[in-house]
């Protein structure tokens, strides 16, 4: 039999009636991040993902790579199938994991028995296989408390698998299992970690952007984008709505008191972003905003700003502190782009001494100078949308 990954589920073992539902979400999208890399049969059984080739030369390492990243998945391996056979198992973990064996320092069996009418238990099993296996390598030693090497066997009802240890997943559930969002997505660190936390607990992610050319560059433009391609990856294909935004900010620049710039331009932004929720089917409103990190983001600042919504407002990163959400730009890949030097909007007209302490009605007294709903319609009319898709 031939080499296949086999894929461990998630949280999503722990549903109920509607398991089955997550499973297909994850399914669907498993095949989807694998079309474009070769032809393959992907399917379930026993909480178990599987993964085969359907052709000669498919990439399997780039399929396994690929597939680290899809969320909704706890663990993954590339194993070895082989007949329920002790003595074929024995022959696989030897052809399999021969070279890894050799190297190794120590190693021991370990063996799953999910098929309870396999003549063995699991404990047998592992020793007869580890005996045969101290023969034929006799400079890698036993060792059942901390092994170097271990050689995984699991005996499920299709077949018996042959691996060594699996690694990480991405973890979190099925993109899409769990509706739709709309995600503010700035040039900076914090929003694509927060777009990526989201879309961790299976939401899919409509990502909008706010630009304000020619105070903002086409180059910070074209960052943002790029932020988004690099989410693709793990948070599915997308599409990035650019909702120009330049005659907002100038007309709160020359009708509005200073000191509430910022915070008029971020109840803008909610009013757009939840029109745009609307239209598109979205439930939510996602922002990386970080409790008390800069002057909109006390608990009054932002009970300011989203006294505009119906949408309830999803901040994964409001507690977390910029080490933290650092560390996860790290680790996602978005932090190198993230800190190109191409600023956003945010940084337009920035208010030498703003209002940290808002009242709401002060913000509405500032803000009721401006024709909200037609600069609100202008944006809407004119917003430009890309297409975002893993290469």
């Amino acid at each position: 039999m031939n080499d296949i990954i086999l894929l461990k589920q998630g949280e999503i073992v722990l549903k109920g009636l509607n398991r089955r539902i997550f499973e297909q979400k994850l399914l669907g999208n498993v095949r989807r991040r694998l079309s474009r890399i070769g032809k393959f049969r992907v399917y379930s059984a026993q909480s178990t993902v599987y993964v085969e080739a359907e052709e000669d030369g498919a990439d399997m390492d780039a399929a396994f790579e690929a597939l680290k990243k899809v969320f909704g998945l706890v663990k993954l391996t590339r194993a070895a199938a082989c007949e329920k056979d002790k003595d074929t198992i024995l022959a696989k973990a030897v052809e399999y994991l021969g070279k890894d064996l050799a190297a190794a320092k120590s190693f021991k069996v370990e063996t799953r028995r999910s098929d309870k009418s396999f003549p063995l238990t699991s404990i047998q099993l592992s020793q007869y296989v580890g005996g045969e296996l101290s023969d034929r390598f006799p400079q890698t030693p036993v060792d059942v408390r901390d092994p170097d090497f271990v050689v995984h066997i699991e005996i499920r009802d299709l077949a018996a698998y042959v691996h060594a240890a699996p690694v990480h997943g991405a973890g979190g559930m099925p993109v899409g299992c769990n509706g739709t969002a709309v995600s503010l997505l700035s040039g900076g660190i914090d929003s694509p970690v927060s777009s990526y936390m989201i879309a961790k607990r299976g939401v899919h992610l409509i990502p909008v952007h706010f630009f304000s050319f020619p105070y903002t560059s086409q180059q910070a433009k074209e960052k943002v984008v790029e932020l988004g391609r690099l989410l693709a990856e793990p948070c599915g294909r997308m599409t990035l709505e650019v909702v120009p935004f330049t005659h907002i900010q100038e007309e709160i620049r020359d009708k509005c008191p200073e000191e509430y710039f910022t915070l008029i331009m971020r109840r803008f932004m909610m009013r757009l972003a939840q029109r745009i929720a609307l239209d598109r089917g979205a439930s939510a409103i996602v922002t990386g905003e970080n409790l008390g990190q800069v002057a909109s983001q006390t608990m009054e600042a932002m009970a300011a700003t989203q006294a505009v919504l119906d949408l309830p407002v999803l901040q994964p990163l409001v507690g977390m502190d910029k080490e933290e959400i650092v560390s996860l730009a790290r680790k996602i890949g978005t932090f190198e782009t993230s800190i190109l030097p191409y600023e956003d909007c945010c940084t337009v007209f920035t208010p030498r001494h703003p209002k940290t302490r808002p009242r709401l009605a002060e913000v509405e007294a500032a803000e009721s100078a401006l024709d909200v709903e037609a600069l609100v319609e202008e944006a809407l009319a004119g917003i430009e949308r890309i297409g975002l898709d893993c290469e």
